[in-house]
């Protein structure tokens, strides 16, 4: 079964907390936080999550070292959608770790590593789009929209994901007096990842959130995902508290 990013995951949770407590400059409960998440981790996507945020905090290069590769082979492990768009960034980390050591040929291949997996999106969906609009099969949704998060921005490009629960978030955000709803989309041209979320708070882009300045086709409804009235508010409250300027 692939791992899908859930903000409500336990270990998710511990590493939202720590990255909070590094914010305020609390490091050392941030790293105390960030073990307890490893050490809560059951899977491989919970372990390459912990892992990650763990290498960060290191001081030795060796442990950062130690800890981006127990990232990277617990994502290897996992070898998903899920978790393809950190493969550049966990590769990138070992690369500059290998070359502060002095290792010029392993820093150069995983510089290499890192490049080769670089590039547009191989995800293949489904993908959804959340909002109250009224819509239909067949319609096409397009860029120039205003944004759910600063009314006076205009946005150059129309947002999806693939992930459906991200959608139902979007569709609680969406401004209108309708529904929620969930469309089933594809998209007709090219599409790159959501530059908002990809390496910021988590490696490469674990939401499989997208964008494109091209439109989406509807070819569906979703009428199913998870999304209770709490599980609204802690992603509303944590979507205001890390909203940096809009990469539009």
């Amino acid at each position: 079964m692939a791992a899908i990013f859930d903000p409500n995951n336990v270990v998710i949770k511990l590493c939202m907390s720590g990255m909070s407590l590094e914010e305020n400059g609390k490091i050392e409960d941030a790293v105390k936080m960030f073990h307890k998440a490893w050490n809560e981790a059951t899977d491989d996507y919970e372990r390459f999550i912990a892992a990650y945020h763990l290498a960060r905090q290191q001081k030795s290069i060796t442990d950062k070292l130690k800890w981006m590769e127990t990232a990277l082979q617990c994502a290897l492990n996992i070898n998903d959608e899920n978790v393809k768009s950190a493969y550049p960034t966990l590769y990138l980390n070992i690369a500059k770790c290998f070359e502060e050591l002095g290792d010029s040929d392993n820093a150069q291949k995983y510089y290499e590593l890192s490049n080769s997996y670089k590039g547009a999106p191989t995800d293949e969906g489904p993908f959804y789009h959340g909002t109250k609009a009224d819509l239909q099969i067949g319609d096409l949704l397009t860029a120039g929209g205003d944004s759910n998060y600063k009314p006076d921005l205009k946005m150059n490009h129309i947002y999806f994901t693939a992930n459906v629960n991200v959608a139902g978030l979007a569709a609680a955000l969406a401004k209108g007096e309708g529904r929620e709803r969930i469309y089933i989309v594809e998209p007709i041209g090219e599409f790159e990842n959501d530059p908002n979320v990809t390496d910021q708070k988590f490696p490469g882009n674990l939401t499989r959130s997208y964008r494109s300045k091209e439109p989406l086709r509807i070819i569906g409804e979703a009428t199913e995902w998870k999304l209770t009235n709490r599980e609204r508010q802690e992603w509303g409250e944590n979507l205001n508290k890390n909203m940096g300027e809009i990469i539009n």
